[in-house]
């Protein structure tokens, strides 16, 4: 770890680091100080009328390009945008014009931003992509005769979508072939390596099973115990159509993302527990997380820590005292060192004070979000080797926390190297960051190697299949919408 101080993302000015004690009743929020309010008045007369920017009319396409732009909406499965071939029925009739631009910016607007629109989001998918409006690059493509180049640029361009696209293709084929069938305990072991060899093309008609299926296990972010046990059995026999879901729900996901991504970045995988630390579109270091279990869901969504408290006394929330901590009565919980703050009349809340038990740890490193989840320490280390990880109540538990924070306060002349030492203070202290660092909590359970071998986790949250849903009934409204348009237009001629 130690080399990787050049990871984090400089989004703020420099500034040395500050340590600021947190001097306040236990639980108590930090509120920054009171500003003045200022009252001012503007005269309605000084201020600019901007008159409103002229609608930018649909471009003509010539013949040739009506044929181009047909041609590319046809790749809409390529894209994991579509399975059925609606839309094309809309756009490849010989009247081209609106509808055919209309199915343009329709298609360019899905691979820019996503296939759903925002309001069809879970709350807890918080990663929302910004705004497009494809008319203008798009007639200005068509005045120069570069629509090719304008249809490059709505597609993402991280290694990460461009595996999963060249994976559909691959996981197509395999389910217009016929997918696979079942295999059981009781399978040879011809039947089992004819099996692994449909998704991985290293498998040779004379090789170990064992060595096969512990590369299967990998794949599945399973224990790789080279056995055809129950879990590896469950996963190989996942319906190929299910695997065509998961690769489509990512593309998705990917689309949400902003255009360019921070060169580097603090990233969790919430499905497979992963805390990765990106140089580029490169994962230079990994730890192991634990993450939301799937009653207590982790939100995506991306932010940027700015600071860390070292000692965190943790303020359990309302829901969590409720549901667990209430019922084992005042007494039990003073017992085990938890304190009541305030009154029953103005309200009582639970407060775990900062100390080697505590369910924080030693460091949580916050960042800005609506769910109030962050990173955090854990004293309970023993999930960290296991292969299920999903078990928090939605925050994120670090494997490494001190190297983490190490690497956040490298090269301040203060606080470098000197984590350890503020935590055997036992003081609860925050320490602003130099620089803040971009922190992304994504939820991917399929994604390609650097060989293009696919990988899948299992989707605990039911995720996937929701969002495979929502893309495809989009997709199936906007060709309505199509068809809708084409026929009035050849109606009307």
């Amino acid at each position: 770890m130690k080399h990787l101080a050049p990871i984090f993302l400089a989004i703020a000015a420099p500034a040395t680091a500050q340590m600021v004690p947190i001097e306040r009743a236990p639980g108590a929020p930090i509120t920054p100080a009171p500003r003045p309010i200022v009252h001012a008045t503007v005269p309605p007369a000084v201020i600019p009328t901007v008159p409103p920017l002229p609608a930018i009319p649909f471009p003509t396409l010539s013949p040739a390009q009506a044929v181009w732009v047909t041609g590319w909406l046809n790749g809409g499965r390529d894209q994991g945008l579509t399975a059925n071939r609606d839309l094309i029925g809309a756009v490849a009739s010989p009247v081209p014009g609106e509808a055919l631009v209309r199915a343009a910016l329709d298609r360019a607007r899905a691979l820019r931003t996503g296939r759903i629109d925002t309001g069809d989001f879970l709350e807890v998918w918080a990663l929302r992509p910004v705004a497009y409006d494809p008319l203008p690059d798009f007639a200005a493509a068509v005045a120069a005769d570069h629509l090719p180049q304008w249809a490059a640029t709505m597609t993402p361009r991280y290694s990460g979508y461009e595996g999963l696209r060249l994976g559909l293709s691959v996981y197509d084929g395999i389910r217009d072939a016929g997918g696979w069938k079942p295999i059981s305990a009781k399978s040879t072991a011809l039947t089992v390596r004819a099996r692994l060899a449909l998704e991985d093309r290293n498998v040779t008609l004379n090789e170990n099973v064992t060595d096969a299926l512990q590369r299967a296990q990998r794949r599945y972010g399973l224990n790789p115990t080279g056995l055809l046990d129950a879990r590896t059995l469950a996963e190989l026999n996942v319906p190929v159509a299910e695997r065509i879901d998961s690769i489509k729900a990512n593309m998705e996901r990917w689309r949400w993302l902003p255009r360019e991504l921070p060169l580097n970045r603090v990233q969790v995988n919430i499905a497979a527990a992963v805390l990765t630390a990106f140089e580029g579109d490169a994962p230079v270091a990994s730890m192991r997380a634990v993450t939301g279990s799937p009653t207590n869901q982790t939100p995506m969504l991306s932010s940027a820590i700015h600071s860390i408290v070292v000692n965190p006394p943790w303020n359990v929330p309302s829901s969590i005292a409720k549901r667990e901590l209430w019922p084992k009565g005042r007494a039990a919980l003073i017992a085990k060192g938890y304190k009541i703050v305030g009154t029953p009349e103005s309200g009582e809340r639970i407060v775990q004070p900062a100390g080697p038990g505590s369910a924080l740890g030693q460091l949580k490193f916050d960042f800005d979000n609506p769910f109030a989840v962050y990173l955090h320490d854990t004293p309970s280390r023993a999930k960290f080797s296991s292969f299920d990880r999903l078990a928090s109540h939605g925050c994120v538990r670090l494997e490494k926390p001190i190297p983490l924070a190490e690497l956040m306060l490298k090269g301040d002349p203060l606080l470098s190297g000197q984590v350890q030492t503020m935590i055997d203070t036992g003081k609860t202290q925050r320490v602003q960051l130099p620089k803040k660092v971009a922190v992304y909590l994504l939820y991917w359970t399929a994604f390609a190697s650097g060989n293009g071998t696919m990988n899948f986790r299992a989707d605990p949250y039911g995720w996937d299949k929701l969002l495979a849903a929502k893309v495809e009934a989009a997709a199936k409204r906007a060709s309505a919408t199509m068809i809708a348009v084409n026929n009035v237009q050849i109606q009307g001629k």
